[in-house]
């Protein structure tokens, strides 16, 4: 597949950025219609990798959970907790509503 048959059009690319609630400049339209073609020319390389027999994973390296003892201690003092708080209410921190209060 060459790089022509994997560039968008204009249209496309402005699709994909209403799609990413990206704010698109006009300008940058051919560099990222560009830019886009390359990384799908990319994926199309990947998916023409023979993967039978590979098993899939979660990550290329063998990790493990590192589950430390659960030992109640004293709690952190409310005054420390919230010391870096941006705003606060009496001992809670302070945030905007997200809930109208009237009855549908």
């Amino acid at each position: 597949m060459n790089e022509r048959e994997m560039e968008l059009g204009p249209d496309q690319i402005r699709h994909v950025a209403k799609l990413s609630r990206l704010e698109l400049d006009p300008g940058k339209v051919s560099e990222y219609s560009r830019q886009l073609g390359l990384i799908l020319k990319h994926i199309a390389k990947l998916n023409e990798l023979d993967v039978d027999g590979v098993e899939p994973m979660a990550h290329p390296l063998p990790l493990t959970n590192r589950l430390a003892d659960d030992i109640p201690s004293a709690p952190m003092p409310v005054e420390d907790l919230l010391m870096n708080a941006p705003e606060v209410e009496g001992a809670y921190l302070a945030v905007p509503k997200v809930l109208d209060e009237g009855g549908a």
